[in-house]
């Protein structure tokens, strides 16, 4: 949200999606790529509106909606960009989603993409940590299967050692799993890894 106390408004991003059904806007950084890929760097068309009037981005394409107040029409921005750049974050959040993304939402052992859970591979009774380097995502079967045990007793093999990934390995991974809703106004920044139809 934007906020006058805080700093680092311009790399905060709407985590309720309700607030972003109707016309976000994508906030670009000042060398015109998105903040983030994942999750998108998205306002709600409030936050853009304001942060236009307070001088910090410039409206870039619009939508054709337009919102009304007391004196003025004023066409909501579909992309905005920030007038100054922001460097971009290098350490990953450890989230559930973010491993899921890093291993490309499906299972490390079986490589299936159904309904996700993670397991970590040094099971927690054994002494496994929650990290980056103990913990891949793995379908339901997989990880009954696996249980409490070690990989070596459980005669499973992951598809790949499960370890801390860099930023940019994170975006581009994220570019390959756009999110359901592109506006075509933001099509020109975004450069989605999507194999194109014959």
């Amino acid at each position: 949200m934007l906020d006058h106390h805080d700093t680092d408004f311009r790399t905060q991003f709407v985590r309720e999606p309700g607030a972003l059904r109707q016309h976000p806007a994508l906030v670009l950084n000042a060398d015109y790529r998105p903040l983030s890929y994942y999750p998108l760097s998205l306002w709600p068309w409030q936050e853009a509106i304001k942060a236009v009037f307070l001088d910090r981005v410039s409206i870039l394409a619009e939508y054709d909606d337009v919102v009304r107040s007391q004196r003025q029409a004023f066409r909501i921005p579909s992309v905005v960009v920030l007038k100054d750049y922001v460097k971009p974050k290098k350490r990953v959040a450890f989230t559930r989603f973010n491993l899921f993304l890093r291993d490309e939402f499906c299972c490390q052992y079986c490589g299936s993409k159904g309904e996700l859970t993670f397991d970590h591979v040094v099971p927690r009774s054994r002494g496994g940590v929650t990290s980056w380097d103990n913990v891949v995502a793995a379908c339901s079967p997989c990880n009954l299967r696996k249980a409490n045990k070690s990989l070596r007793h459980s005669g499973m093999s992951l598809r790949r050692r499960p370890r801390q990934p860099s930023a940019d390995e994170m975006h581009a991974v994220g570019r390959r799993f756009p999110p359901n809703h592109l506006h075509e106004s933001w099509m020109d920044f975004l450069y989605w890894d999507a194999e194109l139809e014959s």
